[in-house]
């Protein structure tokens, strides 16, 4: 089993900002796995599907970005995952927009949603998949609670599909596999 958490804030006013690519990312994936509907239970909005035939269960944490840890630490728990069996998707403002980076382990870079996860589970050994945002000229809060730009607009369908297929491949053959792939603009 594989828990894949997108990271992002909940409501309307942030449907659709550069902090939210994350959800976007488990939208897509959630789409393509076939998840119909979903519960909220360990304040997350939760859906179950399967590639390959494994499971995999797609979290949208609903306690803001800051506190996303609170929601993955009550998942992990119920499920009793391993932190190697998890994939966190966030955002990334020091990554060029559209670009992805995997990680099987690290700091939080600076990045408070990562940095509660990690502090959660007590492990920085939590697997992450960065999706660049770019830093842009407002502040670093205003950025990421932006909307994306018109040009951004008219890429970020592929942006979150690439993101979507290198979770499909960690899924399938693991973390070393999809950096390969994926890290430095492949994919």
């Amino acid at each position: 089993m594989h828990i894949v958490v997108g990271l992002g804030n909940p409501g309307r006013e942030y449907t659709g900002t550069r902090h939210n690519i994350g959800f976007m990312v488990i939208d897509e994936l959630a789409g393509r796995l076939s998840v119909t509907g979903s519960r909220r239970r360990f304040r997350s909005e939760l859906g179950e599907g399967s590639l390959a035939g494994e499971k995999v269960v797609l979290v949208k944490p609903q306690t803001y970005m800051n506190l996303s840890g609170t929601a993955v630490r009550e998942v992990v728990n119920w499920y009793h995952s391993p932190t190697d069996d998890i994939l966190v998707v966030l955002d990334d403002l020091d990554l060029p927009f559209g670009s992805l980076r995997l990680r099987s382990t690290g700091s939080a870079g600076g990045h408070n949603g990562l940095s509660s996860v990690i502090e959660q589970l007590g492990s920085n050994q939590v697997p992450r998949l960065k999706v660049g945002i770019g830093r842009g000229r407002l502040s670093a809060t205003a950025h990421v609670l932006a909307r994306f730009s018109p040009e951004e607009q008219r890429e970020l369908g592929d942006v979150v599909g690439r993101a979507a297929d290198a979770v499909e491949l960690w899924v399938q053959q693991g973390i070393v596999a999809a950096m390969n792939r994926f890290n430095g603009g492949g994919g």
